[in-house]
């Protein structure tokens, strides 16, 4: 395509003197410290955007790429609304919780209380809820979507200080479902429950020579599916989940409905695993064996079928400082897609040291959610941070090539992580486009809950 691509940045090392905020990831400073503003009620909430007159941005834990979040300008404020946070109501099909809210605390009140959400979690429950669906957080299996499709109804704080609900029923809820923070101020979030499953997982390890057909029916014939492709190895390891069988059921509870690991282990993947922990030792020059980056890697040796609850099964990730890309593709094209990424890995030979993540989601109705309208496989790459705060220059090489690949394939990028905006042409990704951006400027006229980077997106 030939469009310049801007390089990933550098995490910073160095010892904070109180003075910034910076991302997650410390990639990143995004506002002065004097320029937060933590709100604990509703109230407070709107105190914080009715003061003041810059522009403001919301946050939560801060793992979003930085430039969504940084501020611009002298006077802009950016409102970390982590402190909001609690279940506020709950009902029999229901819960509502402040928008600050982690996904942990959302996750472990509803096991409490016997409930789960109708949608698969994604693998790191440490951002906040309303940070989710303002990026479109996703888990795994065809028969659910996003987290923003779990939802009932969203209270907003809008930017003259009003407080607004948007339920189902309402003409621009599709905009809300997935409001990338430029609509106003999540205050609150309903989510709809289901009754707690139990689920076995079954995990293996097969040759990626049919993973065109394989990927499909893993998540045609299960409840939940997610692979990790080792291209450089020809091997995927997969896990297929189905809701648990009466004896599995009763050996859960016995156990204090602790998540159970099969005593039969399987070393299929020991070998691949070991190739690609010396290619990332390495990229990082991490000394620590158990540092996280290894952990990461790691988890895939001597693997054992689990049986536990959606969230102690899925959600499992461990938050690592990285450079992550996740595009979605049309299943219906999801064959095509990999015939591409393999012809282009055998031409290209592309330094990774991390497997390609492949996860599948059902239809969103969100206007703006990468599953919009249709079954989406998500193929997702990551590249590690060395000891000093670098990426590889191969690393980087991969993340930028892989990226354009998919962005030809009509790709459509994960809002919270990386992606180039020159590569994509927006209105034509998303029908509704134009309907999200007239939804903005009803709710937002000045653009308030913005900055340069929504500014050269959405304008």
């Amino acid at each position: 395509m030939n469009v310049p691509l801007a390089p990933y940045p550098r995490r910073s090392t160095s010892t904070d003197d109180g003075t910034r905020i910076l991302n997650w990831a410390r990639n990143a400073t995004i506002a002065p410290s004097s320029a937060v503003v933590s709100p604990t009620t509703e109230a407070e909430l709107r105190d914080a955007v009715t003061s003041g007159t810059g522009r403001l941005r919301l946050t939560g834990s801060r793992m979003s790429a930085g430039r969504m979040l940084e501020l611009a300008a002298a006077g802009d404020r950016l409102i970390d609304t982590s402190d909001l946070r609690g279940l506020l109501t709950k009902d029999d099909d229901s819960a509502t919780f402040a928008g600050g809210t982690s996904l942990q605390e959302v996750y472990s009140v509803l096991t409490s209380m016997g409930r789960m959400l109708p949608s698969s979690p994604g693998v790191i429950a440490s951002q906040t809820l309303a940070g989710a669906l303002a990026t479109g957080t996703h888990g795994q299996g065809l028969r659910q979507s996003s987290i923003g499709d779990a939802v009932l109804s969203v209270r907003m704080v809008l930017a003259d200080g009003s407080v607004a609900e948007f339920d189902r029923d309402h003409p621009s809820f599709p905009a809300v479902q997935l409001g990338l923070g430029v609509l106003g101020a999540v205050s609150a979030v309903t989510l709809s429950t289901v009754p707690s499953l139990v689920y076995t997982c079954v995990k293996d390890a097969v040759s990626a020579d049919d993973l065109q057909t394989q990927l499909v029916a893993w998540n045609r014939d299960h409840a939940m599916s997610k692979a990790w492709w080792f291209p450089d190895e020809n091997l995927v390891h997969v896990w297929t989940a189905q809701e648990a069988n009466d004896e599995e059921l009763r050996e859960y509870h016995a156990g204090g409905d602790r998540l159970i690991e099969r005593e039969t282990t399987s070393d299929a993947m020991n070998r691949t695993v070991d190739a690609a922990l010396s290619t990332m030792r390495g990229d990082t020059g991490l000394a620590d064996a158990d540092s996280k980056p290894y952990r990461t890697v790691n988890r895939f040796k001597d693997f054992s079928d689990v049986t536990g609850d959606v969230y102690q099964v899925f959600c499992r990730g461990i938050a690592t400082p990285q450079i992550n890309v996740e595009i979605g593709v049309p299943l219906d094209r999801a064959g095509e897609v990999i015939s591409v990424l393999k012809e282009w890995h055998a031409r290209t030979n592309p330094h990774m040291h991390y497997p390609i993540i492949l996860r599948c989601t059902g239809p969103s109705t969100a206007w703006l959610s990468p599953s919009q309208g249709q079954e989406t496989v998500y193929f997702g790459f990551v590249v590690y941070y060395a000891e000093d705060g670098t990426l590889s220059e191969g690393g980087m090489d991969f993340l930028r090539a892989v990226e354009e690949v998919l962005a030809t394939q009509g790709g459509r990028p994960h809002w919270g992580k990386y992606f180039e905006k020159p590569l994509y042409d927006w209105p034509a990704l998303y029908p509704r486009w134009d309907d999200f951006r007239r939804v903005r400027d009803e709710l937002d006229p000045t653009h308030r809950f913005a900055n340069a980077f929504a500014d050269e997106l959405l304008d």
